[in-house]
């Protein structure tokens, strides 16, 4: 295959990418790297020296792509065929672009410091970081007033970040019930088979995470 991809099936940010090799239909290879195995780490510091994942190797050209709306935007650019997930139209493609750093920045940058508070018990004061999930959760409901999708009219490069970012944020701090555009737009993404299949995958995983308990039944 001239894809491997490296990633857990457990992270958010790989779950972006997952849905978009899913929205794509695209055959690749999968390395779990296990961050706790010294030899996995060195793996993955070889192609990426900070030891994040997602990366992705095109063998093609073999050197590791890191960043989750990088990966995405090569692909789309490589592989994607007829089906995209930037759109052509620049405007259109400026506002993916922008909801898309918004769901990393806004929603999957406090999500992961409650999650990662809970996991190493730190009992830190997170109210900046809740109070962040609100004010996202407030601009979501207004963006979503009037349209299916984030910033595109039909399922874009944001909505794969979306997709991982709210569904773990819902767990930590749940959507407010009056926020009725936020609570259909999650769930049509929910609905996506792109994304039913990655939720599918890391069902197995989903014991090692914080906040499990969260987790709705109907993903469990």
């Amino acid at each position: 295959m001239p894809l491997t991809l490296y990633y857990h099936p457990l992270s958010s940010f790989c779950h972006k990418v997952l849905v978009a090799l899913y929205e794509y239909a695209i055959e690749f290879e999968r390395r779990i790297i296990d961050l706790s195995s010294e030899t996995d780490r060195a793996e993955l510091r070889a192609l990426w020296p900070l030891c994040k994942f997602p990366v992705i190797v095109d063998h093609a050209n073999p050197q590791g792509l890191p960043e989750s709306s990088v990966i995405i935007e090569y692909l789309d650019r490589f592989y994607a065929g007829q089906h995209c997930l930037l759109p052509s139209d620049w405007n259109t493609a400026l506002q993916v672009r922008l909801w898309d750093r918004f769901f990393d920045q806004y929603v999957q940058a406090p999500m992961q410091r409650i999650v990662a508070d809970r996991l190493y018990a730190k009992n830190d004061d997170l109210s900046a970081e809740r109070a962040t999930l609100m004010t996202a959760y407030g601009m979501l409901e207004r963006q979503l007033a009037s349209r299916s999708w984030v910033a595109s009219p039909t399922f874009s490069m944001a909505d794969c970040a979306a997709a991982p970012a709210l569904f773990y944020a819902n767990n930590v701090l749940p959507f407010p019930e009056d926020c009725r555009h936020l609570n259909a737009y999650f769930d049509r993404l929910t609905q996506r088979p792109s994304v039913l299949r990655v939720l599918e995958e890391a069902k197995p995983w989903f014991a090692f995470y914080p906040f499990a308990e969260a987790i709705p039944e109907r993903f469990r």
